[in-house]
């Protein structure tokens, strides 16, 4: 009795005391996303009651997977916030991806499916026993007449054969239910394993100087997101601007779904490292050759058997190891590369979204952007027979652009794919939309003017060929036909005799660029050429 008024007197000094610190379950609403290139940070609100003193809150509709060092709370009112928790809620059933859960609902109907068969099993099992003990009974009861009990055991027989096989229905489709049943478990296991994040809750701890409502605030980080930036390029014709259709590719595995919630894009990426790299000095120093094996002598008037000489000699050895590793160490640093280039860019999206925690793709517009292009085709024969259509976008340097892949749509149809990376263009954009059969180019050799000759300790070789570019299109049009000339890599190989054709020649790289202008129909021929001299007796890589 005593120990009984003891407990009662701590509640209620608790109640007096502590009652401010009685937790308060509350549900956070997601309800805006900064997706970074990699990760994402999700932003929560929500409302409390608070009492005067000290309130814990259990937060919950959190991601499971959350960076701990990135949540910070807020709150209104003047409410302070003394301390944040995140823990782990594994009996949350809100963070199954759309499979999980259709996997666990055809479990649980299949579950309530097993029921009624069991149900219907166990009532058949009753009416055998009690046929089994009416027809031991008949054989027993001597006072009917053999008719009398020939028709009973007859109906007993008719009517048990067929609880019997009835049963044995049953069984077998509870037994099919059950392997069912086993199966979607083991399907659920598996997309648990590969999708499912626990539940995450919040644990706040505010001090309130007086009974107040609070607004708070809640965001985090969490990993499992992010978003690839992809075109759709449109070019109408050979004169009218391009469009350009800037779009991203979200994904988000955080356990929490992104219900109608406002969505930024950031160029950004929290998990590269922040810290700036720096220099340590770059030593240089000469390759010591190997040191031949020295025999070790020994002498009993030396300490070990060594003798003084080759005790300096193992003493300079060992220093030299030593300033080897410090040379190494110190000049790793200059090796190590951090690629940070860019300025992050963040591209708010007006419309609500929803994306499911499932780790799959949601394709989301971003920006629709016009540039001034001209058109004109390139021809590369050597490489490809096929022409290809080229637009060299300018003034493209405010779309923001990010690496990513281009899906080319010309004159309303689709040609195929194609990618930017903006970082290795300077002014003008280069973009393929695609082939044009209707430029038909050609490449061949011309056998007439090839030869190959003997002079002296050399060979000389010439070779030949012949573009032709032909336009079958109702309009003019410009092609850039570009082919090569080798370049020597040893002195004892001269390459004379070149043969361009007025082309724009680069004598270090070997290219060569024509710019051929044709009408309709018309058809120009491009001759070039050179001659190899080389020592007789080599032969030459790269022909």
């Amino acid at each position: 009795m005593k120990q009984t008024i003891l407990a009662v007197a701590a509640l209620v000094v608790a109640a007096a005391n502590g009652a401010a610190t009685a937790q308060i379950t509350q549900k956070l609403n997601l309800e805006k996303a900064t997706v970074f290139l990699s990760g994402a940070q999700l932003e929560s609100t929500a409302r409390v009651s608070l009492s005067k003193g000290e309130n814990e809150v259990r937060f919950t509709n959190v991601a499971g997977n959350v960076n701990k060092e990135s949540i910070i709370v807020g709150a209104t009112n003047g409410v302070v916030v003394e301390s944040v928790t995140f823990q782990n809620n594994f009996q949350a059933t809100d963070n199954l991806s759309p499979r999980a859960k259709e996997l666990k609902d055809s479990i649980e109907i299949m579950g309530n499916q097993k029921q009624p068969v069991a149900t219907k099993i166990t009532v058949l099992a009753e009416q055998i026993t009690i046929l089994q003990a009416n027809r031991r009974l008949a054989g027993e009861n001597t006072g009917a007449t053999v008719a009398e009990l020939t028709k009973m055991l007859d109906f007993v027989k008719t009517k048990l054969e067929h609880c019997i096989n009835e049963k044995y229905t049953y069984e077998m489709q509870l037994t099919k239910m059950d392997i069912r049943i086993g199966l979607l478990n083991r399907q659920l296991e598996e997309e648990q394993k590969k999708s499912y994040q626990p539940g995450g809750q919040v644990i706040v701890k505010f001090f309130a100087k007086e009974s107040i409502t609070s607004g708070v605030t809640v965001s985090y980080n969490v990993p499992g997101a992010g978003w690839v930036p992809t075109y759709d390029v449109w070019a109408d014709d050979t004169k009218s601007p391009v469009k350009v259709f800037y779009k991203a590719n979200i994904y988000q595995n955080s356990g929490v779904k992104w219900d109608n919630i406002k969505l930024s894009l950031s160029s950004g990426n929290p998990t590269q490292g922040m810290q700036a790299p720096s220099l340590n000095p770059w030593y240089l120093a000469f390759e010591q050759p190997a040191e031949p094996m020295r025999r070790v002598l020994f002498n009993s008037a030396m300490p070990g058997g060594m003798d003084q000489q080759e005790k300096n000699l193992h003493v300079e050895d060992e220093a030299e190891e030593d300033t080897k590793a410090a040379l190494s160490n110190s000049s790793m640093n200059s090796h190590v590369n951090v690629d940070n280039a860019g300025i992050n860019t963040t591209f708010d999206i007006d419309l609500p979204y929803t994306i499911p925690s499932d780790g799959q793709n949601h394709l989301v517009s971003i920006k629709k952007y016009e540039a001034p292009a001209q058109y004109q085709y390139l021809a590369v024969p050597k490489a490809d027979k096929d022409a290809f259509l080229m637009a060299q976008v300018t003034n493209w340097e405010g779309f923001n652009m990010l690496p990513g892949q281009t899906n080319i749509f010309y004159e309303g149809t689709y040609v195929g794919q194609g990618a930017i990376d903006p970082r290795n263009v300077k002014d003008t954009m280069s973009l393929s939309l695609g082939r044009d059969k209707k430029i038909v180019v050609r490449i061949e050799r011309d056998k007439k003017q090839r030869s190959v000759k003997t002079i002296g300790t050399n060979i000389r070789e010439t070779f030949a060929y012949n573009i032709t570019v032909r336009n079958t299109r109702k309009e003019t049009v410009t092609i850039i036909v570009q082919d090569q000339i080798p370049v020597s890599g040893d002195k004892d190989i001269v390459i004379e005799d070149k043969e361009t054709s007025g082309a724009d020649y680069n004598e270090t790289t070997g290219l060569m660029k024509w710019a051929v202008t044709l009408k309709p129909n018309e058809t120009k021929a491009i001759p070039f050429g050179y001659t190899l001299k080389y020592p007789k007796g080599k032969r030459l890589q790269g022909l």
